[in-house]
């Protein structure tokens, strides 16, 4: 399998097992003293070596964690203690993270795109832990169905897609046959939602990148990665409001959202809302996790933010 574009000094990666489940944790330690504790979630996938740019970026900031997700960046997934990866499920493995990580502690939290409906999920349904949340972040994040730009047949063609490969025949298949490293390194570059990631590369960032890929899409569970990917497609996380602040990060045309109808719909939730728009029109970052290519999600308002004292 290639090894992922990122390496991590392995100082900074401390193995898990929470549940039954193993996986590992990034721990950045706060630099000058800085005070803000960081709750890192990724997004859909994804792994700790794509997302150590973000993480490098918010360290700025305070002391940074961003734990591994059941069935992403390696670690083990649900289906291997009987469960399902609902989004009820990955909220309560996450509740459980931050119970025994944080204790009482106040903390900021960061949920990128998938990462963040994750994390709003959590807080709804375990409202005792919004006391410790001093400032909630989306990044690209979303809480609706209906925020996706997506035509009637290609959201059907998605999650019917999904649905099926979900299961558990169907996801060896597809993991063996579609997700064959000879196959995803010919043909990956040419898919539709792949394109934007390979623009204005030269030919060793294009080369690292559909390497990286390859690493993600065999590292990830494919049942995990399929059925969250139904959950997202179906989500409605408007139904309970919460007291928490948030700071949403936009881009502009961004190829998966609405920006104005998912901003109608966290105002639903959250009654303080700030939106920032980030100097990108990709909806994520480089695949290639470096600070610099990760920057470019953090408006200046949001850094300014982040600098006060928490």
């Amino acid at each position: 399998m290639p090894k992922p574009a990122v390496q991590i000094p392995a100082e900074y990666v401390i193995p898990i097992n929470m549940n039954g489940l193993r996986g590992r944790m990034l721990r950045l330690p706060a630099k000058n003293k800085k005070k803000r504790e960081i709750l890192l979630v990724y997004g859909h996938h994804t792994s700790l070596e794509r997302m150590y740019g973000v993480a490098e970026v918010l360290n700025d900031y305070g002391a940074v964690t961003m734990p591994d997700l059941p069935g992403f960046g390696g670690m083990d997934s649900f289906y291997t203690i009987h469960e399902k990866p609902t989004l009820d499920n990955l909220a309560g493995y996450l509740a459980s993270f931050i119970k025994l990580r944080y204790k009482n502690k106040r903390l900021t939290i960061m949920g990128f795109s998938f990462g963040f409906i994750v994390v709003t999920r959590m807080l709804q349904l375990y409202p005792e832990l919004e006391k410790q949340v001093d400032l909630l972040i989306s990044s690209v994040g979303f809480s609706h169905k209906d925020d996706f730009t997506f035509t009637k047949t290609r959201y059907f063609f998605y999650r019917s897609g999904a649905r099926v490969f979900s299961h558990k025949i169907p996801a060896v298949f597809f993991r063996n046959i579609f997700l064959h490293p000879t196959v995803l390194k010919a043909v990956y570059h040419r898919l539709h939602n792949a394109k934007e990631k390979f623009e204005g590369l030269d030919a060793q960032a294009r080369a690292a990148t559909n390497d990286f890929e390859v690493y993600l899409w065999r590292v990830n569970d494919v049942r995990t990665h399929m059925t969250t990917t139904v959950e997202f497609l179906k989500v409605d996380n408007t139904k309970k409001k919460l007291s928490v602040p948030l700071a949403h990060v936009t881009v502009a045309a961004d190829k998966y959202f609405d920006g104005q109808r998912v901003e109608q719909n966290l105002r639903k939730i959250f009654d303080d809302v700030s939106v920032y728009t980030a100097s990108t029109t990709s909806h994520s970052p480089s695949i290639i996790g470096e600070k610099k290519f990760a920057s470019v999600i953090f408006p200046p308002q949001l850094r300014k933010r982040l600098a006060r004292k928490p």
